[in-house]
């Protein structure tokens, strides 16, 4: 039986085997190295985080994106954006250096079982581990406007759907959404020659600021501190204090989880589509119906201005919402033990503990709890050194029968046993 396996191999799930694996840990990982990355985002994205915020977390620091930059002939610098691919391959290279030897099979359900959990692989073997960590990022949270579910995907799309986007040349797409996916994809179809408008919600589009030069006079820092977040000490304390974040009151912390860091593009992708695409903020989507050649969007504006449109195809660059009931890869009975926040998402401990003593989660899945970091790969390192840290204290709590006792690192639950909530 393996101390700790680890679901999923992006950034997340990465970084906690790396430093699972330096705390001496017996860990088993599952999954298909920055899979997410490799397979949902078309060629020709950029990161829109800031190269010295996009490290994947190894305890001691070695295995850092500028590193692999100078290695490979590549530039990470301040404000000079990073092709996803680059950042793609940055992962591979860290799991060969920095994570014991990734099983690439997919875990298609995890269980409670004797003295821990059972997990099953898609060919049907069963592994047997005393702590589970779930980095499964955010596939399985995927959002679509309720208008456009049940069109066939032949007609709407999600943009992590693409990791291409090729079959749309000399074709006729709208794009819905406000924020940088929407922008960006945007963008690439025209370049390519597609015929694209951008459906927003938002009254205007919103767009990022170039950040201000990493070297200034110390008074402009003091002002507004660089953060992995962006500048400003509201993203500095998002960035670099999420176990404080977790402190605030839950309605503190589920308004800012909502609003912060809201949809916006990027300085660099601003004028490749101001003037290049059809733009058409204000609206939302109220319906949506299959017609010859395509889609018929009806929408509506906030002065209730009702209009119609006709396009052959949908992407919707409407984001993820992290739920425990989308957490499909669970056990119907594991899945349902699991305490909730109001949003849906689950409630997580200080170290990252569910409800369920034992199972860890990270990515994502956690914003809700710890904040706006948690969307992005900033939030990789504090993870998995809070993380494995709880998965130790877990281990040794555990007696040899094998009896789970409760949660150790401040989790609601008070009971032996996992309770339905």
């Amino acid at each position: 039986m393996y101390d700790l396996l680890v679901v999923g191999a992006g950034p997340y799930g990465l970084s906690i085997a790396s430093h699972a694996a330096a705390a001496g840990l017996n860990l088993r990982v599952f999954g298909r190295p920055m899979a997410s990355w490799r397979d949902n985002m078309p060629r020709g994205m950029f990161l829109k985080s800031e190269p010295w915020a996009s490290n994947l977390s190894d305890p001691a620091g070695q295995w850092r994106l500028d590193v692999y930059c100078a290695e490979h002939g590549l530039t990470a610098r301040h404000a000079k954006p990073i092709p996803v691919e680059a950042f793609a391959e940055y992962g591979l290279w860290f799991a060969r250096h920095a994570v014991p030897e990734v099983d690439e099979r997919t875990v298609t359900r995890v269980a409670a079982g004797p003295g821990g959990f059972t997990a099953v692989t898609e060919d049907g073997e069963e592994v047997q581990a005393r702590t589970v960590a779930l980095a499964v990022g955010v596939m399985p949270f995927v959002e679509v406007p309720q208008a456009l579910r049940g069109l066939h995907p032949a007609l709407v799309t999600h943009s992590s759907h693409h990791s291409d986007l090729d079959r749309f040349r000399d074709r006729d797409v709208t794009v819905i959404g406000g924020g940088q996916a929407a922008l960006e994809t945007a963008a690439l179809l025209a370049e390519q020659g597609t015929r694209v408008r951008v459906l927003a919600r938002a009254e205007q589009l919103r767009w990022n600021d170039v950040p201000p030069p990493w070297e200034r006079p110390w008074y402009q820092s003091a002002r507004s501190p660089h953060s992995g977040l962006g500048p400003g000490w509201r993203n500095w304390f998002y960035a670099e204090r999420p176990n404080l974040f977790r402190r605030l009151p839950e309605p503190t912390r589920a308004r800012i989880a909502t609003t912060a860091l809201g949809p916006a593009g990027a300085w660099w992708v601003r004028d490749r589509v101001e003037g290049v695409v059809e733009l058409m903020p204000g609206h939302e989507v109220t319906a949506a119906c299959a017609v010859p050649g395509g889609v018929r969007l009806d929408t509506a504006s906030r002065a209730g201005a009702l209009r119609s449109l006709e396009t052959e195809h949908v992407i919707a660059a409407t984001g993820f919402r992290a739920r425990c009931d989308r957490l499909a890869l669970l056990s119907p009975e594991l899945r349902g033990t699991l305490a909730a926040l109001p949003d849906g998402s689950p409630e997580v401990g200080r170290t990252f503990e569910s409800s369920y003593p034992g199972l860890f989660l990270a990515g994502l899945v956690t914003a809700s709890g710890f904040g706006p970091a948690m969307r992005f790969v900033q939030g990789a390192s504090f993870t998995a050194s809070t993380l494995v840290r709880g998965v130790r204290r877990r281990l040794g709590a555990m007696p040899v029968g094998g009896v789970v006792p409760a949660p150790v690192d401040g989790s609601r639950s008070e009971s032996p046993a996992p309770v339905h909530r």
